[in-house]
């Protein structure tokens, strides 16, 4: 990833770096063999730079990773959820537009 404010998340550190933030995260399960997960890299670290600061944001290489990924019941990718608290508070499947993701991060900064 090219932006400095998205964090690499793994099995290892998830619980640490997200369920445990401070503020509300977003993450994105994704894999480097996957072309929807190339095209919506650059939208998340738009949203990461947009909102540094405000909102944690990491990326799971969901075939490296695979607690996690089973976890959160990640049967598709790209795929983001969105945490507050520690908690899943949505959760998006497939390829999204940048403002459908802005909107739902409005909705839990904003609760």
């Amino acid at each position: 990833m090219a932006s400095e404010n998205v964090l690499e998340l793994t099995d290892a550190n998830f619980e640490q770096e997200i369920l445990n933030s401070d503020i509300p995260a977003m993450v994105d399960f994704s894999a480097e063999w996957c072309a929807p997960c190339k095209m919506i890299e650059p939208t998340i670290e738009e949203l990461a730079d947009e909102y540094a600061g405000r909102l944690k944001v990491g990326k799971v290489d969901a075939s490296e990773n695979r607690a996690v990924t089973l976890r959160y019941e990640i049967q598709g990718i790209p795929t983001v959820i969105l945490f507050k608290g520690g908690r899943l508070t949505k959760k998006y499947v497939g390829l999204q537009q940048k403002a459908d993701l802005k909107a739902g991060i409005e909705e839990v900064l904003a609760g």
